[in-house]
């Protein structure tokens, strides 16, 4: 057994972790040590947009989790998956960059203070932003994080844009600015047709720090403490154990599934399910795993009789030929797609506060996560729903520290998310139905023409429906009994602790998670950095 001593380890070298490492190795006299269970993010695969594709079901750079049965899904499992590298899941997800809406901040300030505000939040993602369209009171420039908008849409993207129009929506031209709902193009997190990941925009500019040491491949298996303080970690790197120690603080950013793993493999949490699975007691946490809240997503397909999707099929051979030539020699065509071009934000009601659901159009047919490949020219229109109230957990399978997590979302659980999805459905189908699509739609593959009645779309919503893959909530933060760490992220009842990712968020935001979670790695950054008396905003150098 080796040891090595810093100030801070992070746990999790994605889209947190990697925030949080660039923040505090900008202090020269701060020694960080970034872990990640997975490899370096040197997969072509990774920085070619369209590559996402080939990364779903990669057990190299993708944790390929899966649930419990889900019993008002027919007992299905859900693929679920989370990326394994640097960058984590900002390293193979679909690029979207969006924030959420300004209410959703405001109501976690409520009981986590000012800080968490959209007032105060938004100041940092504009310090985190260089976006193409330049700076203003919503945007910023020049900071380490590349958003841009798609470069080349295709054509069906537009469609979609103009269909929901027709039926209503109005369009928006920011998601993030001064309204989100409507529909429009999103921007992704990209520069010059490569994939811009929370790996490539904050560890890129920490690269030859010397106080920043990077482990890859390297799984951590337990938090050390020490009378109620946190004191190191133990990892396993090549086979052998490794003890690593923390002068001032552990903090974790493994992310909404692998945080609170974590937590209860080192004996803090609800006092049962570790005496169930013999693991010692070291800090009783009854809320550690819980609260766990997803986006549902449904879909809706119709074939593409226009011929301008990417398709499976042998006419699209030259077209793929000619875009494969386009992105290697110019970094550009539908090889620099993110896929989900286009989308949207929808209000239910007139008297909503905030849109329901959100919408994500893609030129091509796309089942099971794109593990299942179907012929032919399509459409898909997902169709998620943004506050769900229904609630779930993650646990322990075993004591084995490299078995997955039980992960339990108890989807549909409560009966007001069903209600509107089903609304979902059917918005996704007058969309299609629309005159922006007379000449595209080839007819409905799924659900399928004779699925109409509500009950009908319950069934298949049952049969079909999957993660959108934002997962958050199990380490809440707050002060109430299954709070799990306080407002400055700080865990309850154990020192020099804290946790930073999509675990602490109280309450699910209303849109794709990766920009707030960077955020939250900055905004823990800089806190233990407060505790410490450092002062300072993000440094380039």
């Amino acid at each position: 057994m080796t040891e090595n001593t810093f100030d801070y380890i992070i746990v999790g070298g994605g889209s947190a972790g990697c925030a949080a490492a660039a923040r505090l190795s900008a202090e020269k006299d701060c020694t960080v040590c970034l872990i990640e269970a997975g490899p370096v993010d040197n997969s072509p695969l990774i920085h070619m947009p369209l590559g996402l594709i080939g990364l779903i079901g990669s057990p190299k750079v993708n944790w390929c989790f899966n649930t419990e049965p889900e019993a008002q899904l027919n007992g299905r499992r859900l693929f679920w998956p989370r990326g394994k590298t640097l960058g984590g899941s900002s390293s193979i997800n679909a690029m979207v960059y969006i924030r959420g809406h300004a209410k959703d901040y405001d109501d976690w300030a409520v009981q986590n203070g000012s800080q968490w505000s959209y007032s105060s939040l938004l100041k940092v993602f504009k310090e985190h932003e260089d976006n193409v369209r330049g700076g203003s009171s919503f945007h910023g420039k020049g900071g380490p994080l590349s958003v841009s908008d798609v470069l080349e849409p295709n054509p069906l993207a537009d469609a979609f844009v103009e269909a929901g129009k027709q039926v209503g929506i109005p369009e928006n031209r920011d998601f993030n600015g001064a309204v989100q709902e409507g529909v429009g193009f999103y921007q992704v997190t990209q520069k010059s047709g490569r994939r811009w990941s929370s790996a490539r925009a904050f560890l890129g500019m920490a690269e030859g720090r010397p106080n920043l040491t990077v482990f890859t491949a390297a799984r951590a298996t337990r938090v050390i403490l020490e009378a109620r303080r946190a004191v190191g970690i133990e990892v396993e790197r090549a086979g052998q154990r490794q003890v690593l120690r923390a002068k001032n603080e552990v903090i974790l950013c493994g992310g909404a599934v692998n945080s609170p793993h974590l937590l209860l493999l080192s004996g803090i949490g609800p006092r049962e399910m570790l005496s169930k699975h013999g693991i010692p007691l070291q800090h009783e946490l009854p809320g550690v795993g819980q609260n766990l809240q997803d986006h549902l997503d449904m879909t809706v397909m119709v074939r593409d009789r226009s011929k301008q999707s990417i398709g499976l099929a042998l006419s699209f051979i030259p077209r793929a030929v000619i875009g494969l030539f386009r992105y290697l020699f110019s970094r550009r065509g539908f090889l620099a797609s993110n896929v989900s071009e286009s989308g949207g934000f929808v209000k239910l009601h007139a008297s909503s506060e905030r849109p329901e659901l959100q919408l994500h159009f893609l030129p091509t047919f796309l089942k099971d996560h794109g593990r299942k490949l179907v012929a032919g020219y399509g459409c898909t229109l997902h169709v998620c729903q943004l506050r769900p109230k229904s609630r779930g957990f993650i646990g322990l399978q075993s004591a084995d520290p490299l078995a997955d997590p039980l992960i339990q979302p108890n989807y549909l659980s409560h009966p007001d998310d069903a209600k509107e999805l089903i609304e979902g459905v059917k918005l996704a189908r007058r969309i299609f139905a629309a005159p922006a699509f007379k000449n595209i739609n080839g007819g409905e593959t799924e659900p399928g023409a004779e699925v109409r009645s509500d009950a009908d779309i319950l069934a298949n919503i049952r049969s079909r429906a999957e993660t959108i893959y934002h997962p958050v909530g199990t380490c809440k933060m707050g002060g109430d009994a299954m709070a799990v760490v306080d407002s400055h992220l700080r865990v309850h009842g154990i020192q020099g602790l804290r946790v930073a990712d999509a675990s602490i968020m109280p309450t699910l935001i209303g849109g794709n998670t990766n920009a707030p979670c960077m955020v939250i790695g900055e905004q823990a950054a800089r806190m233990a950095l407060a505790e410490r008396g450092v002062a300072g905003l993000l440094k380039a150098a």
